[in-house]
Order: C-alpha cells, then sequence, then structure tokens
C-alpha cells in the first residue's frame, strides 16, 4: 500500500501547486478585467468583501477567483458579520461589513440569533416537535404543536421526530402531566422526603445515605436492579417502578430551595458518573472527563442499553432539580466520546435523539448540535434542518443561493 501513500502525497502536491497558480494568475491579470487585488475593497459577482483582514492572514486562509468569492477556512475561526443593505438585497447581494477573528474556543451564541437561522417548516428535516430553531424565547407548547407533513421519508428522522415530542414535552414542564396526588398518597411530598432522608424509597427500603454510601462501586446492584433510578433522579413522569410517584410542583419548587436535598442529589449524580466510567470534576460547572475505569464501565454501557434511558432521566432531573447547568457539558462528553473518540456506538443514537435535545437551554442546544454536525461522519444529519447544515458546511453553496454561510 505504500504506493498508494505515495500517490496520494503526489495528487496533494500538484493541487496545491494548480491552487497557487490560480491565485497568482488571479492577482496579477484579474485587475487588469476590472476586478481589485486583496486587499481593497471588492464588488463583483455574487458577493461583496471589505478585505482589510486579508493581508493580515496566511495566504493559505484565502482562496481569491473570480467572481471575487472569499472562502475563510473555518480552523482561523473567523465570525463573518453581515451588513446587506436595500440595493443589495434587490441586486441578491450580500455584503460583509467586516471580519472579526474569534479567540480559540470561543462560541458566539448570537450568531444563532440571526435571521439566516430561521428555518421554514418545508425543510426537508424541520420539526415540528423541535423548537430549537424558532425565535421566541419560550418553549412553544407541545399541545400546540402540529407536525407538518414529513418532508423526509428517512427512518432515522422518522425516530427523532418521535423523540422530539417527548423531549418537547419535558422541556415545557409536562402541561398534560397530572399535577397534584389525591388522598391515595398519604406522604404529598415523598422524593423530597426521601432526598431529605426522611423516608426509604419503596421497594428496595434504602434511605438516600444507604445509596451513596454502599451502592457505590457496587456496579452489580446497579445494572441489576432497576427500581431504585426513579428514586435518584424523580421526574413529573410516571416510570417503570409503580410504587415511585412522580415529582409535583411544589416539589419540585421546595426541592430546589433545599440546600440538603440538592447535596444529595449531587452525590446521586457523582454515584451514576462512576457506574458509567465518568468523573466530575468540576462542581461549579459541571465539566466531566472519563475516570480512571472508563474501559471497564464503557463496556458495561455499550452492552446494556438500557443505561440510555437511565441516562435521558437524569439528564431531565438535573434540568429540573437544580443543575440545568450540568446538562451540556455531559451532552458534549457524550457527544465527543461517540463522534470523535469512536467508543460506545450503541449509545450514539441516543446522544442524537435524547441526550441532545434534554438541554434546556436553547443557544447551548444549538452550538452542541452544530458540533455534533461538524464530527458526524455517517449517513445523512437529521437532527437539523436543512437549511442549517448549509449555512454550516458549504458557504460558497450558500454564497451562490443569494446567502452568506457562516464558518466558525
Amino acid at each position: 500500500m505504500a504506493w498508494f501513500g505515495r500517490l496520494s502525497s503526489a495528487i496533494h502536491w500538484i493541487s496545491k501547486m494548480l491552487c497557487r497558480f490560480w491565485r497568482w494568475t488571479t492577482l496579477k491579470f484579474y485587475p487588469a478585467l476590472g476586478g481589485e487585488t486583496p486587499g481593497r475593497r471588492i464588488e463583483s459577482g455574487s458577493i461583496r468583501v471589505e478585505t482589510e483582514i486579508s493581508e493580515k492572514l496566511p495566504e493559505s486562509c484565502l482562496t481569491v477567483s473570480p467572481p471575487a468569492v472569499f472562502a475563510v477556512k473555518s480552523e482561523y475561526n473567523i465570525d463573518l458579520q453581515e451588513e446587506t443593505t436595500g440595493e443589495d438585497e434587490a441586486a441578491g447581494l450580500v455584503g460583509v461589513s467586516k471580519v472579526k477573528r474569534k479567540s480559540c474556543g470561543e462560541e458566539d451564541e448570537d450568531d444563532f440569533d440571526s435571521h439566516e437561522y430561521r428555518v421554514k417548516t418545508t425543510d426537508e428535516f424541520y420539526c415540528g416537535y423541535d423548537s430549537t430553531w424558532e425565535t421566541e424565547d419560550v418553549e412553544k407548547d407541545p399541545r400546540e404543536c402540529i407536525s407538518p407533513p414529513m418532508a423526509s421519508d428517512s427512518y432515522k428522522f422518522r425516530r427523532f421526530e418521535s423523540a422530539a415530542r417527548d423531549m418537547q414535552n419535558y422541556r415545557h414542564d409536562y402541561p398534560n402531566q397530572q399535577r397534584s396526588r389525591g388522598s391515595n398518597y398519604p406522604d404529598t411530598q415523598p422524593n423530597l422526603n426521601f432526598y431529605l432522608g426522611n423516608t426509604p424509597s419503596v421497594p428496595d427500603d434504602m434511605y438516600i445515605t444507604s445509596f451513596h454510601s454502599e451502592w457505590l462501586g457496587s456496579y452489580e446492584e446497579l445494572e441489576y436492579v432497576h427500581t431504585y433510578i426513579q428514586w435518584l433522579f424523580p421526574l413529573p413522569e410516571p416510570g417503570m417502578n409503580y410504587q415511585a410517584t412522580p415529582l409535583t410542583r411544589k416539589e419540585v419548587e421546595d426541592f430546589c430551595q433545599s440546600s440538603d436535598a440538592k447535596e444529595n442529589l449531587l452525590k446521586s449524580y457523582k454515584l451514576m458518573l462512576d457506574f458509567y466510567g465518568i468523573e466530575l470534576c468540576d462542581e461549579a460547572t459541571g465539566k466531566v472527563k472519563r475516570a480512571s475505569n472508563w474501559e471497564a464501565r464503557y463496556n458495561n454501557l455499550n452492552s446494556h442499553t438500557h443505561n440510555n434511558l437511565r441516562i435521558t432521566r437524569i439528564l431531565k432531573c438535573l434540568g429540573i432539580l437544580g443543575f440545568p447547568h450540568y446538562q451540556a457539558p455531559l451532552v458534549r462528553f457524550f457527544l465527543k466520546e461517540t463522534l470523535v473518540e469512536k467508543e460506545l456506538p450503541n449509545v450514539r443514537d441516543s446522544v442524537l435523539n435524547y441526550f441532545l435535545f434534554a438541554v434546556r437551554d436553547r443557544k447551548q442546544r444549538r452550538g452542541l448540535i452544530k458540533f455534533a454536525y461538524e464530527q458526524y461522519k455517517h449517513e445523512e444529519f437529521v437532527w437539523c434542518p436543512r437549511r442549517i447544515q448549509e449555512l454550516w458546511s458549504c458557504p460558497i453553496k450558500a454564497i451562490k443561493r443569494g446567502r452568506l454561510s457562516l464558518q466558525v
């Protein structure tokens, strides 16, 4: 296979030389045809660009060709800010008023609020149950959501749409869920009392302190006992353990105001992270990393897919009971492990369908979807409208269609 490597290197070198030759001829002869060289304002073709920054960037960063379209590579973290005049719009042009370099790792969340990120219901991968790309600050009530006829017959998209309905219901605080308990429940706050150490779980008869002290590292119990997860991570929705009761709105309010309950919830989170081979390395931000036992725990997680449901529950619970800032770091961790590190293949679909959309902060959710799209190397990406994908992946194509693509 050595010959193949040499052939690839030769092709790469020839391509590089051709690009340099094309750039040289463009710079030399294009001005004679009425164009202008880089470093000055260019008004030609379908885009108008202020290029004062061009002289400050490496030559490889800019590609110039008639009609003077600049393709700025994403590794330079360039932020293109739009400024279109009425005359430009009439001509189908998009103007760029300035080009600003971002610092490494910086996410400009305001970019997602641009009109460029608005989508139509006719988009190929538009999902009526996903409000990620809507402009309103408040989540749309799921009872008012009407999914349009699907433009895609993709099986993966149908699975996502089904999951999106559930996650939208969660992010909107379960508008159809019964919130009060009748006389059949003598304890009106069983979940809170369990977390305060006043009552044990049912049917395991375990107090919260016993879970934390006796089950830490007890992987057999954590894997094969299925009645504890609803007590450790309660939600306003029913689950498999009929002896555990859903959270009420009053319980949620009182739980979030109790430092003892939240401290115990943090211990429960660490307990389950250890079970999955993950370590919480920053309690302030929620940042996580691989634990020392990650290989064995990853093998278990990858072979027992019911844990995907448990992790979805954990993410939902964090969002409801006072730790919403923990959601995005955990989801990003799973995105990296599944899409970049290629670990946990049996968890990947749950990460994309459920984990991502458990994140309540809409801008954080958009940033995570963008990260997922950039790292996704499989079939079609159905978790984001096609228009958004075009903005992220193909700037030249977007320019030809009369709009500017931002690659940051």
